[in-house]
């Protein structure tokens, strides 16, 4: 072979490896998924453990990218970002999105499912409802996680709902707010991202929230008391745009829904261990963690029931099919 048939060779195999290469990157598929819960929150971190599992079990194929912290987009917004495909996954509190749709409000229903347990019967009977609203709106249902039963915060004593009057009450969703309503608190409306801030300058001097975002705003800086009411126990949704999710490989479509699984499970199991975690990190930063009076049990009892007759009337008989077959598992 002479000197330019030498060089035509090794010309051709440049341009073959240039053109595999280029396949190569073309392969690759990047998503970003948006969270508005800090890095250390145990939410984000299954998050990160789902992206790791999608990208080892895709050989790097799909790289998923989390944003915590509210970093890109804010909570409210995370939905309507990959419902428009400026994000391709997300991760919200469902129960935000309760005025699109009463079903999304249906585990922050106080008092209806306390338990871990009682909880996950609760997604048992409404997942196919929530499924089937989140793809009409474009949205595949990956995974759901849930966060510690809620409990009320304040820098005061309160042993009955009496004792609520004119706080100024952190509201997140159609439930808290209604709350601050019914036993005379001023509703302030603050997300997860916001709430130290909030906190800190007396935007907010009462709320109704778990032990896992109390740990993750230092609320003991601010607030005094927790009353470990377990009114409710809300979930995190974890969903991708279905256009997004459509154009991928078939096996890569496996290998999300696998990981997606894995991390449901390990969600949920996280739930149950960080709860008691968090209550005595809160103990151990000086917060007075107690058992709700007797009085105050039976007012929030009484709070609790109107406002599941106002989630049923607004949800009608598919709502009241979702609680039905709850109450029979």
């Amino acid at each position: 072979m002479n000197l330019h048939m030498r060089s035509i060779a090794r010309w051709g195999m440049t341009a073959a490896a240039l053109a595999l290469g280029a396949g190569a990157a073309l392969a690759q598929t990047e998503w970003v998924l948006p969270s508005a819960y800090p890095p250390a929150n145990y939410h984000t971190e299954n998050l990160m453990q789902f992206a790791s599992d999608v990208d080892a079990a895709t050989k790097g194929e799909l790289k998923i990218t989390v944003h915590p912290g509210a970093a890109l987009f804010k909570a409210p917004e995370i939905k309507r970002a990959v419902q428009t495909g400026q994000a391709q996954a997300g991760e919200v509190l469902i129960s935000l999105h309760e005025n699109e749709n009463p079903v999304f409000g249906i585990d922050v229903v106080p008092f209806l499912a306390t338990s871990f347990e009682e909880s996950k019967k609760l997604w048992e009977a409404s997942k196919p409802t929530v499924e089937k609203a989140l793809d009409e709106q474009g949205l595949k249902l990956l995974y759901t996680t849930p966060w510690p039963p809620q409990g009320i915060y304040t820098k005061k004593d309160v042993n009955t709902v009496e004792d609520l009057k004119g706080l100024k009450w952190r509201a997140y969703n159609v439930g808290t707010s209604r709350i601050a309503e019914l036993v005379g608190a001023q509703p302030v409306t603050v997300q997860a991202a916001e709430l130290p801030q909030a906190l800190a300058t007396g935007v907010v001097d009462g709320l109704m929230t778990s032990s896992a975002t109390g740990v993750d705003s230092k609320i003991w800086e601010s607030l005094t008391h927790y009353y470990d009411t377990q009114a409710w126990i809300p979930k995190n949704v974890i969903f991708v745009n279905k256009d997004a999710f459509e154009a991928l490989d078939p096996a890569v479509q496996t290998a999300v829904t696998e990981a997606a699984a894995a991390a449901e499970e390990r969600g949920w199991k996280l739930g149950v261990e960080k709860t008691a975690a968090y209550m005595e990190t809160l103990k151990s930063n000086g917060m007075q963690v107690l058992a709700p009076s007797e009085e105050l049990k039976s007012g929030l009892a009484e709070v609790g029931a109107q406002l599941t007759q106002d989630w049923l009337s607004k949800a009608g008989d598919e709502g009241k099919a979702v609680i039905d077959a709850y109450k029979k598992m």
